[in-house]
C-alpha cells in the first residue's frame, strides 16, 4: 500500500509539473494569422510599445458625419480569436458615432512577445493610454468591453486605469476555478484573472452579459459578477461562441449612463 501511494504521489507530481509548464498553450491557443480574415481598408494599424513587446491594434473610426472627440469602445476578444475576426461586428456602434479599438494579445497575430496575465494587462494599459491622449477621442468616454478571456483583460485594465464603463460578455469570475477540470489545484494557475474582485472594486457603470446555455463558462459566473456589480444579469439566448452582439442592450446601457446621447 505504501509503495502504491508513493507511486501515485509521484505520478500526480509529474502530471502537475507538466501541466504547470504547458498551461499557457492551453489558456492562450493563438490561431494562425495566415488563415484569418484580412484587415479592412478603414482599419488603421497601430503598434503599442510596452514591456510586453510591440503589439498590434486596429483603430476603426466612427461613422461618417460623427462628431469629435468621439467616444471609444476598446475591445478584448476571446482566447482562441484574433482582432482580424472582429471589425465587421462593430459596424453598428460605429454608426452610433463611436470609435472602436481592437487590441491584440502579445504573441497573437502579428504581435511580438508572449501572452500572460501580466503582458496582456501591460498591452491594454498602453492601448488605453494611447486612446486617452488622442484629440479625436473623448478620454472621459472610453468604454472597455471584453468577451470571454477578454473580460479578464478588461478587468485587469480597470484596476490600473479608469474607463468610463465596463462591458463583460461571457466572462468568468476567476479562472483559477477551472483548474480542477484538469485535475489540478487552483494554486497551479500561472495567469490568474480575478474578475470578481475587479468588478467589485470598479466604481463606474458595469454591464454583465452571459449566454443562458453557456457550457464553457457556466452562467453562474455571470450571475456572481452581476451580483458583485449590483446589477441585473443580461441573459442572451446562446451558448458561448454563438452569441450575436446584443447591441440594443449595449446602446441602452450607454445612453442611460450618458456615454452616448439619447435619440
Amino acid at each position: 500500500m505504501t509503495r502504491l501511494l508513493v507511486t501515485l504521489a509521484a505520478f500526480v507530481a509529474v502530471y502537475w509539473t507538466i501541466l504547470f509548464l504547458v498551461q499557457r498553450f492551453i489558456v492562450f491557443p493563438a490561431p494562425r494569422v495566415e488563415s484569418a480574415p484580412p484587415r479592412p481598408e478603414e482599419a488603421r494599424v497601430l503598434w503599442f510599445e510596452s514591456p510586453a513587446g510591440r503589439t498590434e491594434g486596429w483603430f476603426l473610426p466612427p461613422g461618417v458625419g460623427s462628431s469629435y472627440p468621439a467616444p471609444l469602445l476598446i475591445f478584448a476578444h476571446g482566447n482562441g480569436e484574433l482582432i482580424n475576426h472582429w471589425p465587421g461586428s462593430f459596424a453598428i456602434p460605429r454608426e452610433w458615432g463611436m470609435a472602436v479599438l481592437l487590441v491584440e494579445y502579445p504573441g497573437y497575430g502579428n504581435s511580438g512577445g508572449s501572452p500572460s496575465a501580466r503582458t496582456i494587462r501591460q498591452v491594454f494599459e498602453a492601448a488605453f493610454d494611447w486612446a486617452a491622449s488622442q484629440p479625436h477621442i473623448d478620454s472621459s468616454r472610453i468604454v472597455a468591453y471584453g468577451r470571454s478571456l477578454g473580460g479578464g483583460a478588461i478587468c485587469a485594465l480597470s484596476t490600473s486605469r479608469a474607463p468610463a464603463a465596463l462591458i463583460l460578455e461571457s466572462t468568468f469570475t476567476d479562472n483559477s476555478r477551472f483548474a480542477w477540470r484538469y485535475g489540478a489545484p487552483p494554486f497551479l494557475v500561472r495567469d490568474r484573472f480575478d474578475n470578481l474582485a475587479a468588478v467589485t472594486a470598479f466604481n463606474g457603470p458595469r454591464l454583465i452579459l452571459h449566454g443562458e446555455r453557456d457550457d464553457l463558462i457556466p452562467t453562474d459566473h455571470g450571475r456572481q459578477l452581476a451580483q458583485a456589480a449590483g446589477v441585473e444579469l443580461q441573459l442572451m439566448p446562446c451558448a458561448h461562441n454563438d452569441c450575436p452582439r446584443p447591441w440594443s442592450v449595449i446602446h441602452e446601457f450607454l445612453v442611460h449612463h450618458r456615454i452616448l446621447p439619447a435619440g
